[in-house]
């Protein structure tokens, strides 16, 4: 069951391998519930029922709006039959088409690098993002989480960005630098949201960091030297800080990645690696002193900072003094601090 405090919602899973919630139904659900307009803005579609649900959507008269990466729907080279099936990605492609029939209004995203977004707005009240991607792998095989907010002003941020997008803004071709948008409180919590590469979330999440006073929890697929959060993670353990932490098997024993370092120095590492019904651990999850939860799509890399498309939102603040709001803050984080418990108990192989 998802942990919800009245506007906040949060969902880990996928329940095939063990998690409480259904991801795939999350989606669909909110998507089923649209009764104005739909924006959608994700990296991978392939999910066949995710897709039944934004044509829909647009059947029942939804103004929709879709932005997908566009390697997932291009091929590297061409072949002697394009009018046959290709093999890799090609449900990613007959989904796009089928989209496309239904007059829905798809881009592909103008991003040399990375389009790695995962969020949805609907009828501009409400929000659902986090790191699953629509797809058979990210809600079915994948640990991941899901985020929704019901709030108006949460909701117009994303709107802007989503905008933004559909223009080809981004990166060095976002000629206006955008600022952070104004933080804002959704049911006594704290929230704060930022876009990259605009507003640098490498450099909050460290700055969230170092308010720590007790620990430090995460759950990441990639997190790579160039990040600066392992500097960050490596000054708070020699001042005595407690951190503890589980990296996708694949990704930890990569050259560039950040686990030697932050494991020479005392942090409690462990790989998650592919067994059973588990591919990856796909979760961009952190949660600060019990209390504040990071959460989205950005993974601790140079790129996903400078580079890619991609947001994040800190839930909770570690200076609040309203008790009621604190509470609150505590439910959210235990549930992302039993998720990563959950999967460094099941999945997770010390590294040594």
């Amino acid at each position: 069951m998802p942990i919800i405090k009245e506007n906040v919602e949060m969902y880990m899973g996928p329940q095939e391998v063990g998690g409480p919630d259904d991801l795939r139904k999350t989606i669909v659900d909110f998507i089923d519930g649209a009764t104005k307009r739909l924006y959608v803005a994700v990296q991978e579609l392939d999910s066949v029922d995710i897709a039944k649900a934004i044509i829909r959507a647009r059947q029942k008269k939804v103004l929709v709006k879709l932005v997908l990466e566009g390697n997932y729907l291009t091929v590297k080279k061409g072949v002697e039959t394009p009018f046959e099936s290709m093999g890799e990605h090609e449900v990613n492609r007959q989904i796009h088409d089928a989209i496309l029939r239904s007059a829905v209004n798809v881009k592909s995203d103008y991003n040399p690098s990375i389009f790695h977004q995962k969020f949805i707005i609907r009828d501009g009240d409400a929000l659902l993002t986090g790191s699953t991607n629509f797809t058979d792998t990210g809600t079915s095989t994948n640990l991941n989480h899901i985020v929704i907010i019901h709030d108006k002003k949460v909701a117009k941020i994303y709107e802007k960005e989503f905008k933004e997008i559909q223009q080809g803004h981004f990166g060095k071709l976002n000629e206006g630098h955008d600022p952070a948008p104004d933080d804002t409180v959704v049911s006594e919590i704290p929230v704060r949201i930022l876009f990259a590469p605009d507003h640098s979330p490498e450099m909050e999440i460290m700055k969230q960091m170092l308010k720590a006073k007790k620990r430090i929890d995460f759950a990441i697929f990639t997190f790579a030297k160039s990040s600066g959060i392992d500097d960050t993670m490596i000054a708070l353990n020699n001042a005595g800080l407690k951190i503890r932490g589980a990296i996708d098997g694949k990704q930890a024993n990569q050259k560039w990645a950040a686990t030697h370092p932050i494991h020479q120095v005392g942090v409690e590492l462990y790989r998650v690696p592919k067994q059973g019904g588990l591919r990856k651990l796909h979760h961009k999850l952190m949660v600060i002193d019990e209390q504040v939860v990071i959460v989205g799509s950005f993974n601790y890399t140079g790129p996903a900072n400078r580079l890619n498309d991609e947001n994040i939102i800190i839930l909770g603040d570690l200076e609040s003094t309203n008790e009621s709001s604190i509470s609150k803050q505590k439910e959210l984080a235990v549930y992302a601090l039993n998720e990563i418990d959950r999967i460094i108990d099941n999945f997770g192989r010390p590294i040594n």
